[in-house]
């Protein structure tokens, strides 16, 4: 009987050896025993490890040297001026609330290139110093501050100020030869404030602009298909603490506004809103006298609020919110023509509840249709909305997944179509055959 296992082992040793020579390669001899063992070998890596991970390739910002004058300068006082800022010189940003502090984004993504472990980390953007190697091109012009700094104050040669830097970065640009050489297609301008680089768009319209949304600039100057949307900055306090047992049952108030209604646009959707809102049962609705208590009285509202409103203000958009999303409170958007961040990545409907203009002016609909989301629903909207707030978050130092980001990471998503256009451009002796 031995003698019968010494032949069978002896085939099976001659069939391995003849697979080697029959293949020319090496054979992994372990999986030649797979089918008697359920053990992985033994130095087995999972595909997830960050082992088997590709370096996520970041995007390369190359930003131009302007003075102080055209960003951190107005952080410091009216035409201030000084050398580029380096990341010595930096200024930290002021404890602004109201307009300014929505509007600056601009700060962040120039603080995220200055930062000093830019590219030793696995991050969306890394600053270059060689124009050549540059996916993008960034501008550093503080457009937003400079219109609440100078244009916002009524003061004429103020205003004329705000023109003249415009001006300025237009023609900086357009003698510049990477501006030339793609157009500007590949030039990223913020200009958040809905006034922002008002007079001078049109100049610069092929140019990836960072926006809040699109309801000043005409479709030929700023859309959705170039341009990305950034959101404003938030004015309350993030809720940090929000880890209640049952947050459902300690937020006592079903739906809450706070803000203004005399609007220049929607003043008319505002005035119904409060008609219909205001005195009814689990609901606060202050339009009135909405100064008294300020930041805090706004945050002490969404964070004791299931349901926060946000109709739309002077444009389809608002900062109200963004100020929601921190606060965990479920946000309520009545706007038919807004815009989203980050929305080709984040599904807004899974922590917000939309409602047309017309629907809302609906007597009771609003207040019926959120009566019927039930408490588990709202959890998980309100669960969404804890795992996505950091999204929104502007900082300095940056983080990976702050709002900063986000956004240089939209920019990346924008790259396929300039490359396109930019190679065409280069290419093309005639118009387009099918305009």
């Amino acid at each position: 009987m031995s003698s019968k296992y010494f032949v069978c082992f002896t085939i099976f040793i001659l069939f391995i050896f003849a697979s080697i020579f029959y293949s020319g390669r090496t054979i992994d001899y372990r999986s030649k025993f797979l089918l008697f063992t359920s053990l992985p070998p033994s130095n087995a890596t999972s595909c997830s490890s960050s082992a088997t991970q590709p370096r996520r390739q970041p995007l390369n910002v190359y930003m131009y040297d302007l003075g102080m004058k055209y960003n951190v300068g107005m952080l410091k006082g009216p035409h201030y001026d000084g050398p580029p800022v380096t990341v010595e010189t930096l200024p930290e940003f002021p404890h602004y609330t109201g307009l300014r502090r929505q509007h600056t984004v601009e700060y962040w993504m120039l603080a995220s290139l200055l930062y000093r472990e830019n590219g030793t980390k696995q991050q969306e953007a890394v600053r270059v110093l060689n124009p050549d190697s540059a996916d993008v091109f960034f501008v550093p012009f503080f457009s937003s501050l400079s219109y609440d700094t100078y244009d916002n104050q009524g003061n004429d040669t103020q205003s004329k100020f705000d023109d003249q830097l415009q001006a300025e970065i237009v023609d900086f640009l357009q003698k510049s030869e990477y501006w030339k050489r793609s157009a500007g297609r590949d030039h990223v301008i913020p200009m958040q404030h809905p006034n922002a680089f008002k007079h001078y768009r049109d100049k610069v319209n092929a140019a990836i602009f960072v926006v809040a949304d699109f309801g000043r600039p005409s479709p030929s100057v700023s859309n959705l298909r170039k341009d990305v949307v950034a959101p404003y900055g938030h004015v309350v306090a993030t809720f940090e603490a929000d880890d209640f047992s049952d947050p459902y049952d300690s937020r006592t108030t079903l739906l809450f506004f706070r803000g203004k209604t005399k609007r220049k646009a929607e003043g008319k959707d505002r005035k119904r809103l409060e008609k219909i809102l205001s005195g009814q049962k689990d609901v606060v609705f202050e339009a009135n006298g909405v100064t008294e208590g300020g930041v805090n009285a706004s945050t002490k509202g969404m964070r004791s609020s299931k349901f926060c409103l946000d109709p739309a203000g002077d444009t389809p958009s608002s900062c109200r919110l963004f100020d929601a999303i921190v606060s965990h409170c479920v946000p309520v958007i009545v706007s038919d023509k807004i815009e989203l961040p980050y929305e080709d990545e984040i599904d807004y409907n899974k922590f917000s509840i939309f409602f047309s203009r017309e629907d809302a002016k609906k007597e009771g609909y609003i207040l019926d249709q959120l009566k019927r989301i039930s408490k588990k629903k709202w959890l998980e909207m309100w669960r969404y909305l804890k795992n996505i707030t950091h999204h929104f978050e502007y900082q300095y130092p940056p983080k990976n997944g702050d709002a900063v980001s986000m956004l240089w990471r939209q920019v990346k998503h924008k790259l396929p179509a300039v490359k396109l256009a930019v190679h065409r451009n280069r290419r093309l002796k005639v118009p387009d055959w099918w305009r």
